[in-house]
């Protein structure tokens, strides 16, 4: 059974009869037990064994006591800016009707050379670089993004590009506007208990591709955009990850997809009673399908709900936080969520004006803006919180550095 922090409960009876002495859980959610650290082994590899190994195979046993830190953040946008006005040439609106109804006044778009797997790789980089971690040290990459341009995923793309030679495990999340608060939660998985040390979470996404631009509801929204966070292994007393809260909900998916469909093809075999549905037709997604009105009730009952929660958990209350960072996604619905936890309007993170809903990109490309220009500092505590298709959503309490 998982804790408020994803990991092992001492609920279980058969715990509590096999670990001698009796273990408590920590607020991170990690056992510990009264006057010492309790080690586990996290692989059935042979321990100490003197040999080069990947940290997935986790050489040595791990101290279940490790916290998290968030070290090092980077963002990259597309070349190509198409302002409201720009907009307003290709479908019925205005600079105005946007603006008002979503905050939203440019976005950054794909073109030309632009790719998602570049803009990746260049957040990356810069978050590297400000952790001041080589590559090479990274034990997992992390791609949030529900845009790949491969099918089959594209962190193994980026883990390549960036001259990591150690051959690192590096895996896609696909949970749209809510895949990097996943992303993070996961990375502080493996950390406190894989035993890896360096975790780099990369949110992207290109949603540009799945946008029907003669739809006037959902064209306006979205806009392409890369950022990343490296996250650090360290002492229990330092960690960074304070908290948590994560659901999803199927039955309102309905509500914002972008589903499979068949291409409209005759390739039909024809010859000797041939079978109509074989060979299949070649498939493709749907551009973005959204009930604006249904999603915004959607997040802003479900979003503070979650930060509550996610604040509770870590005995704290939105009173006592520095930032609120919540995804990107318009402005009316931030400025709610931040109405109904009474967190004032100076202590909101917002560029949405200038980027527009970049999905799983939008929170680390904030963060890393504020970071950046000196508004968020270490030691500040920030509540941020995913939300968007699946239906997903999920909050997280958070320690600068």
């Amino acid at each position: 059974m998982a804790n408020t922090s994803g990991f092992f409960t001492p609920s279980v009876p058969s715990l509590r009869r096999k670990i001698q002495p009796p273990i408590g859980i920590s607020r991170s959610g990690f056992c510990f037990s009264e006057g010492s650290c309790r080690r586990v082994v996290c692989s059935s590899g042979i321990e100490g064994a003197e040999k080069h190994v990947s940290p997935s195979e986790s050489r040595v046993p791990k101290l279940v006591s490790k916290g998290c830190k968030l070290v090092g953040c980077g963002s990259a946008v597309p070349t190509l800016s198409v302002s409201n006005d720009d907009l307003a040439r290709i479908v019925d609106t205005s600079d105005e009707w946007i603006s008002v109804r979503t905050g939203i006044r440019n976005r950054r778009v794909i073109s030309g050379k632009d790719s998602l797997r570049n803009l990746a790789v260049e957040a990356a980089r810069k978050a590297l670089e400000m952790a001041d971690v080589d590559p090479n040290d990274l034990d997992l990459i992390l791609m949030c993004t529900s845009t790949p341009e491969d099918l089959f995923g594209g962190a193994p793309q980026v883990q390549r590009d960036l001259g990591c030679t150690k051959t690192p495990l590096a895996y896609d999340i696909t949970a749209a506007c809510s895949g990097f608060v996943l992303g993070l939660v996961s990375a502080a998985c493996h950390i406190r208990g894989g035993g890896f040390r360096n975790v780099l979470v990369i949110g992207a996404d290109g949603l540009s591709r799945f946008v029907d631009w003669s739809d006037r509801g959902t064209c306006i929204l979205f806009g392409d955009a890369a950022g990343a966070l490296l996250v650090q292994a360290c002492d229990a007393e330092e960690d960074g990850l304070l908290s948590f809260d994560l659901h999803s909900d199927g039955e309102g998916g309905r509500h914002l997809s972008a589903s499979i469909k068949d291409n409209e093809t005759d390739d039909l075999l024809s010859s000797n009673g041939s079978l109509l549905d074989f060979p299949p037709k070649r498939s493709s997604y749907s551009c973005i399908q959204m009930n604006g009105k249904e999603v915004f009730r959607f997040a802003v009952r479900c979003v503070p709900q979650s930060i509550e929660s996610a604040l509770e958990k870590a005995g704290l209350t939105a009173s006592s936080i520095d930032w609120l960072l919540l995804h990107q996604a318009n402005q009316r619905i931030i400025d709610a969520v931040a109405t109904r936890l009474e967190v004032p309007q100076e202590q909101v993170i917002s560029n949405l004006a200038n980027y527009g809903n970049t999905s799983a990109a939008s929170i680390p490309l904030a963060l890393d803006e504020a970071v950046r220009s000196g508004k968020v500092k270490p030691g500040h505590t920030i509540a941020t919180a995913g939300f968007g298709a699946g239906l997903t959503w999920g909050s997280a309490i958070i320690r600068w550095g």
